[in-house]
Parts: C-alpha cells; structure tokens; sequence
C-alpha cells in the first residue's frame, strides 16, 4: 500500500499557517530560480537539507529572520532545480531580483499545455478551452470546407491527417490519391486527395527516376503548410519537449488535399511555373473551396506569373486562393504575389517564445531564442570565443565570423562556445560547423539589417539566437576582457511575450511594384516559430548532417503565415458558402487590427512603427472576420475590368478570361477599383474616387470616421450609410486634397464605417 508522502500529510497544517499570517499589501507567489545544484545529479538526505537551509537564510536576509522565510516558502526545489517558491511582496522580488545569486525571479502563474498556440493567440480558443463565441464553433471548425495545397507534398502518417472524427467524404470531391511509384502512400478521410506535378521540374534538371513520382513530402514544407491549414487534432506535439500542446491547424474538422508542385532547388528554385499551372488546373476540377499557395518569385506581370493566372481561374470558380507575400523583407517593394484576387500574407510574431539566455562571467545575461535539444552543464562557464577568432589558416576573417563550412579550426575552437554572425548561410549550418569544430555551444548574433529579431531553430548544438544589440555587447565583452566565459541556459516555453504581434524582419513588403494602387500584402498573421506536422524523410534543420527525425517542427516564413489565413478561409467558407472570395477577402482585411497586446501600435522588427506596407490592413482577427457587417465585393468582371485599366488589350483579356470581352467606353480609374484598401501612389494635390459597400449583416446605419494621412485632407459623401437588408449595397465618394508642403513619402490614414462593428480601410497617398 502506497503511503501519503510528507507533503501531503503537512498540506492542512501549512493551509492554516497561511491562513492565519497576516495580509500585506500585493503578496504573491514568486519563484526564486538560482540554476542548477552544486551537489551533483544524486543528492542525499543531507544535501537536500543543506538546500533547504540555504534558502531559508537566503530570503531570511531579506524578510528579518529564518522563520519569515520558512513561513513564505511553501515549495524548496532541492534535487536537481536550485530555487524556492513563496508568498513575497513584489518590492521584495524585485529586490531578490537584483541578487547576483540569482537567475531569474518571476510570478507563478498558471501555464497549460500548448502546440500552434497562435490559434489561442487569435482568440479561437482560451486556456485550451473554445468558447461559443468562437468562429470554431460558429463554423464547426471548418467542417467539410476542402483545402487544397501547393507545395512540396504530403507526410500522410502524420496523425495531423488522421481521419479520426470524420464522416464520408463530401460527395463533391472529384479527386484522387495518386500514389505513383509508392505504394505505401494513402489516402483517408481526411487526407482526401493527393496529386504530384513534376514534367516542368524535369524539364529543367532532366529525366526524372520513379522516386519523383509521388506526392510524399520529402521535404517538410508542404506537410508543415497543409497541417497549420486543416490539420486534425493531435495531442501531445512538441519540438524535443518544448511547445508542448495539442497541435491542430485553423479548420481542424475540413478535409485536405496536397498538390506536390516543389522539389528539391535548382540554382534556388524548386517549384517551377509549368507544374503549378497543371496543380491549379486540376485543383479546381477536383472541387477544393480553399487553395493555400506558400510560394512565389520575383513579382512581374500577372500574365507570366503563373500563381496569378492560376489563382484568377480557381476565383473564377469561387476557391478563395491565399499566397505567402515572400521573406525577402525588410527591404521596401519585395513584396510577391501581388494579383488583386490573390489574398497575400505577410508574417509576424505570436505571444510565444523560446527564451534561451547568454550568461557572460561578469554576470549579465541577454535573451535569445533556440529550440536547441542538447543543453549545456547548468551555471558552467566555457571559453568564449568570437568565431573570428577561431579562422582557420586559409579562410578569412569575414567567412569565419560567418561560421562558413571549413573556415574555422578545430584546434581554436574546441571546447569553447563560439560567437558567429547572422547572415549568408543557413542559421543551423552555423551551428553544424561549429559542432563539427569541436565547439560547446554557439552564440549566434544578428547583423544590423537582422535586427532585433531572433528565431528560435533546432540546432545541433546549445545555441542562443539574439538580436543586434546583445551581439554588440557580447562581442565589445569579449574583446575587453582578459578570459571571457559564457554558458547559454536551455531553452523554455514562455506564454505571454509582449509586445505581439510584432512584424517579422524577413516578411516582404510593400509598396506593390507590379500595381502600386493596389496595397499589398493585404494582411498579416503568425509566421514566426510556428509548430506544425513535418515529414520524417528530414531532419528539422533540413541539412544532410542532421540525422534527427521529429513528428512536429517549429519553422519560420510568410509560407507559415499563409496557411493561417487559408484555415481561416475554411471557417468562413463553411458559415458563409456564398460569400464570393472577395467578400471574404474584404471581411478578413476590414476587421484587422493595427495594435499590438500592448494597446500601441504594431511595430516592426527593428522596434519602428510598422505602416500598411508591412501588415496591409493589420493584424488577422478570425472571430470578427465571421461578422463584418459591410463587405467590399468584387465580380469577375471587375477583376477584367482592372486588367482594361492597366492596358492590356480587349484580345488579351479575353484569352485570360475564357470568354468575349470589351473594355468600358469610359476609361477606367485604377483609384475606383472596388478594392477594401485606398491607396493612391501618384497623388497631384487633388483625386476624388468612388468605392461600394454591401451589407452582409443585420439592418444598420454605419457612420463616418476618418484619421487623415499627414498634409492631406480627406471628405466623404454621404457621411453616413443606412442599410435595412442583406446584400444590400451603397456607394460612397472618397475626396483627397494636398494641405500644406507636399509630404516626400508615403502618408497612411485610415476610412472606418461604424455601427457597433467598425469596417476600417487604410489610406495610403503619395505625392507624385
């Protein structure tokens, strides 16, 4: 028979303890955290008391006496945690804080188990639970909404396509599971269609052998992309224990389809104009309502653009096609996918993060970020070492900062942990080369376009990723001191991080260069460390060295952010079927968010204020997207119509569109394009243009706000907007006037129409 231990047996005694002290004003429970134990990985009896006793002198010094602190103690972490957790008031934690003992001090608040956490980070559910006025259970998380993906194909052991749950599959589907040369590959109810493209691919490198002739996710970007789209429910994901949750994707209960479009690059291209044509032919045959597209080049025409002529033909059909904006970001005009009936998405941070922290021997630490397995020795120094400084003889300098395969020597590094410079190469190669240098551990500092975003990966290696200015100061450390030593702590979950969202340094931006009257991207959504299913033919770093398998990978780019909104897409396609796909647009951009959960403005990497450029029309807000009051619609027409504008020929257009078309008599103004956004790039002091709204909810009248762009005055008529039913539609006139000295940039303001709802536009005006 099992005992009650000791702790349980003095639980009563300790609740009437507490009970009777008394109250101090803003008492809280701390953890006090001093690292690892001197006593070695099997303590005795007698080194757990010696523990115990050192932490009750230790908070005595602060309180007055031992037996203050044997009251506020009620857990001494003994065994292998070095730390206490008691009842302090908050100007003693802070106090404590301040000790050179001690790592870190902080609340004990109450953490659960999560995995693709930015769906709670959306508002669709809350502590693990999915209230009902969440859009997951208004849409029946997306039950029986079809998601196609373009991509590198599909792990179909993953449990993220199990079919658990699932009734038939919808009686529209027209696709099939071709599983080629791999008899093993297989479909369910879930995963209900799989399909490869490679002919464009072998045109390229040449002729292709059997293994090519599947739709198996050899790579792990398209399983990681399908599986935050429309994954199912898996409980107990993680990446080497961190993240741990349940990992679902946006519409968990819709069914899922992979289109493998992407193989392995040449000269860094990998997905090839004829193979995503074919994969957008047959998607739309195959019935999808979403297709989720988390790829891109260079943005140019949209006629020798093959993701815009084939996204135009899947909204012809009404499929919603959402696109990553491209991770060539920070710099200005980057920005892909630009076509006016794509959904393109930029990316930015969740409230999560991976905090690993850099311990210099003089005792100050700096946060970085890693999904690191391995751990270093707790509260060990090692040689510190800028990685310039390990050169090997016949590299240089700058390709031994950079951590370059073959540029640093064994002899140098071995034993140390090495500082490398961002850049160039691939993160986690970095730290291979290290490793394979005989480093410890690796310290990997941003450059100054880097910024002040960091990345958590899964390195080979202890490695803490942090941002510019840390790097500064380790690397002004290391070259003042005489023996500089560091030790890099294991990373950890944490939940809360402010302020988020923040936008992602790599996210491309805007202004369009294809269109500038067209703002993109349209919307941004979380894309940095996002943890989804992934293949198990590669390793979590995706290099030839790593020998590691994982069920769940944490990975970074607008391709992550992408499928966020395409889940989202699902939901709303299964509580709105007839919304058209601009409608849907419109609702998801109309009711974003430009603040961050600080209440202030979203900023971008570099702790700037971002502008429309880098979020379009915000933040994504799934629950207020379900009941946008107004929506911005569009027909296939006036997609034809912006075409006219832009001077493409009537023969053109026709060709385009599968059918007879003439241009309007009247010249059409790109200004007047029924976009939800107002962007006017060659502003001359004066535009009056023209927009329509249709009512998609509840008889209403919606007024007026504006918050002009600077040096620019804006009116309306009419100033306010009375509907009595569904679909429903008012047009409204929009004056812009120059005020004062011509601004030399772009200027922002924002048009919002409010009854209770607000549906707000950004304005963006640059003097010509």
């Amino acid at each position: 028979m099992r005992l009650p231990s000791p702790t349980l047996c003095l639980l009563p005694f300790l609740f009437l303890t507490l009970v009777q002290r008394p109250t101090f004003a803003s008492i809280k429970p701390y953890v006090v955290y001093f690292g690892g134990h001197s006593h070695g990985p099997k303590p005795s009896s007698f080194d757990a008391n010696l523990a115990k006793d050192s932490h009750y002198e230790f908070l005595g010094s602060f309180l007055g006496s031992r037996e203050f602190a044997e009251d506020a103690i009620f857990y001494s972490y003994t065994r292998h945690i070095n730390g206490f957790a008691a009842t302090l008031e908050d100007e003693v934690a802070a106090e404590i804080a301040k000790h050179p003992r001690v790592v870190s001090v902080f609340l004990n608040q109450g953490r659960k188990q999560h995995t693709t956490h930015s769906w709670s980070f959306l508002g669709l559910e809350k502590d693990g639970i999915v209230p009902s006025s969440s859009i997951w259970k208004k849409a029946r998380f997306g039950e029986d909404a079809i998601i196609g993906n373009l991509d590198t194909g599909v792990w179909p052991e993953s449990e993220s396509f199990s079919d658990e749950g699932l009734g038939p599959i919808p009686s529209k589907w027209k696709g099939i599971c071709q599983n080629g040369y791999d008899p093993g590959f297989h479909c369910n109810r879930k995963l209900i269609g799989a399909r490869y493209f490679n002919k464009g691919y072998a045109s390229i490198v040449g002729h292709l052998n059997s293994s090519f002739d599947t739709p198996r996710d050899e790579d792990g970007h398209g399983s990681h992309t399908l599986s935050t789209a429309g994954g199912n429910f898996v409980a107990g994901a993680s990446v080497f224990y961190m993240g741990n949750g349940t990992a679902k994707g946006g519409s968990p209960k819709a069914r899922v389809a992979a289109y493998k479009v992407c193989y392995p690059p040449v000269d860094g291209d990998e997905c090839f104009d004829a193979d995503i044509l074919a994969a957008f032919d047959a998607a739309i045959s195959d019935g999808v309502d979403v297709l989720s597209v988390s790829l891109g080049g260079n943005p140019t025409a949209f006629f020798n653009d093959s993701v815009a002529i084939g996204s135009f033909h899947a909204v012809k059909h009404g499929i919603v096609v959402i696109c990553s904006a491209g991770n060539s970001g920070p710099v200005d005009g980057t920005v892909s996918n630009v076509a006016p009936w794509e959904i393109t998405v930029g990316a930015s941070t969740m409230d999560r993060e991976f905090p690993s922290y850099v311990v210099l021997g003089n005792k100050i630490s700096f946060k970085g970020e890693s999904l690191s397995a391995k751990a270093l020795p707790k509260n060990k120094f090692f040689p510190l070492m800028s990685a310039a400084d390990a050169r090997a003889t016949n590299a240089s300098v700058e390709n031994a900062l950079l951590c370059k395969d073959g540029s640093l020597d064994p002899e140098k590094a071995k034993g140390k942990i090495l500082v490398c410079l961002r850049g160039i190469n691939a993160r986690v190669d970095k730290g291979q080369q290290a490793a394979l240098a005989g480093a410890v551990g690796m310290v990997l500092a941003n450059n100054k376009d880097a910024g002040n975003e960091i990345l958590a990966d899964p390195h080979v290696l202890p490695v803490s990723h942090i941002n510019y200015t840390s790097g500064v100061a380790i690397f002004k450390y290391i070259n003042s001191t005489e023996y500089p030593v560091a030790y890099i702590t294991h990373p950890v979950t944490r939940i809360g991080t402010k302020p988020a969202p923040v936008v992602a340094a790599f996210s491309s931006k805007g202004p369009n260069t294809v269109t500038p009257e067209i703002l993109k991207p349209d919307i941004t959504a979380p894309g940095v460390s996002v943890i989804a299913a992934y293949t198990k033919a590669q390793g979590p770093t995706n290099q030839d060295f790593d020998t590691r398998r994982v069920l769940f990978n944490s990975v970074s780019g607008t391709s992550m952010s992408c499928p966020h909104v395409s889940g989202i897409v699902g939901l709303l396609k299964t509580l709105h079927p007839t919304w058209s796909p601009a409608s849907i647009k419109s609702a998801i951009m109309t009711t974003a968010m430009t603040q961050d959960n600080t209440m202030e403005p979203i900023l971008n990497a570099n702790h700037t204020k971002a502008s429309p450029f880098s979020y379009g029309a915000g933040h994504i807000r799934p629950n207020k997207a379900m009941d946008p009051g107004l929506v911005y619609d569009l027909t296939v027409n006036d997609y034809l119509n912006f075409l006219c504008a832009l001077g493409y020929n009537e023969t053109q257009i026709s060709t385009f569109s599968d059918a007879p078309y003439e241009c309007p008599s009247k010249p059409i103004s790109l200004a007047n394009f029924n976009y939800p956004s107002i962007t006017v790039p060659k502003f001359n002091g004066s535009i009056t243009l023209s927009r329509t709204v249709k009512n998609v909810g509840s008889p209403s009248t919606y007024k007026l706000r504006i918050r002009k762009p600077t040096g620019v005055s804006v009116s309306v008529e009419p100033k306010k907007l009375e509907f009595k039913k569904v679909g429903e539609e008012k047009a409204f006139t929009v004056t812009l006037k120059g005020k004062g000295k011509a601004a030399k940039d772009y200027v922002f303001g924002e048009l919002i129409w409010s009854d209770n709802k607000h549906v707000r536009s950004p304005i963006v005006v640059k003097w010509f």
